[in-house]
């Protein structure tokens, strides 16, 4: 039985999307989540919406507790993981407002806790694969959806984290554009690592909100993020009332 858990940032944790919307509490051995998990439908799916940084936003992108957010969707039985995400473009092509479905990323954190295990068993390590780390099978419908209802999107890229909360500086921006990174955001990694090691397909839908600061001249600001974000959040959420009902 699919039930889709959505990881959501600010806009996206909105309870008009899903039908018989509730709250539910819950903790996990990695403590509690980001947020009251809010649990309903999306046409006759099942649908648990968690807000990364809390419904009011006040959990920055380092002190998420990811494997809580991660252990909860489990322990309710999520089956497919979509996150949402604002980034910034580190392409020319990716404008304002544009949608991106990830098949790769790079990890440039270095405070988090990017794996559940803290120790192996004896003579039995256990590394989990992370070659393709987003679910194809998702990412297909998500373009596939995205096509239907001509939303400009970009059907693959690379996602690079940085730890946070400050931006980039520009020599950073510009040699994450020479690693091949086509966007930036600050909490891909480890929440596709940990969805990945729990046996989750996870996949992102990264809103382009800004262009970082390798182009001259131009710098980020939270303000332009939540304002770009604002004027497209509606391309997600009609792509999720759309696309989650295809999963299977």
């Amino acid at each position: 039985m699919v039930k889709i858990g959505i990881i959501g940032g600010s806009g996206l944790d909105n309870p008009d999307i899903l039908k018989n919307a509730k709250d539910i509490e819950i903790s996990t051995p990695y403590g509690a989540p980001s947020s009251l998990l809010k649990t309903g439908k999306i046409g006759n799916i099942d649908v648990v919406l968690l807000a990364r940084h809390g419904r009011e936003h006040t959990i920055p992108p380092t002190h998420v507790n990811y494997r809580a957010n991660i252990s909860a969707l489990k322990e309710l039985k999520c089956t497919h993981i979509i996150a949402t995400t604002a980034v910034g473009s580190l392409r020319e092509e990716i404008g304002r407002g544009d949608l991106v479905f990830p098949d790769q990323f790079i990890d440039f954190t270095r405070l988090r806790a990017v794996s559940f295990q803290d120790k192996f068993e004896p003579h039995k390590p256990n590394h989990t694969p992370m070659a393709d780390p987003f679910s194809e099978n998702l990412r297909q419908i998500l373009i596939k959806t995205a096509e239907e209802l001509k939303i400009k999107h970009h059907k693959k890229g690379t996602v690079v984290t940085i730890e946070g909360a400050r931006f980039s500086t520009r020599a950073e921006s510009k040699m994450f554009r020479l690693w091949g990174a086509d966007i930036i955001n600050m909490s891909i990694a480890p929440e596709c690592i940990l969805a990945n090691e729990s046996g989750i397909p996870y996949v992102a839908v990264a809103m382009s909100t800004d262009y970082d600061c390798w182009r001259d001249g131009e710098t980020v600001t939270w303000e332009e993020i939540l304002k770009v974000f604002a004027q497209n959040v509606k391309k997600v959420t009609d792509l999720l009332i759309h696309a989650i009902p295809k999963v299977k």
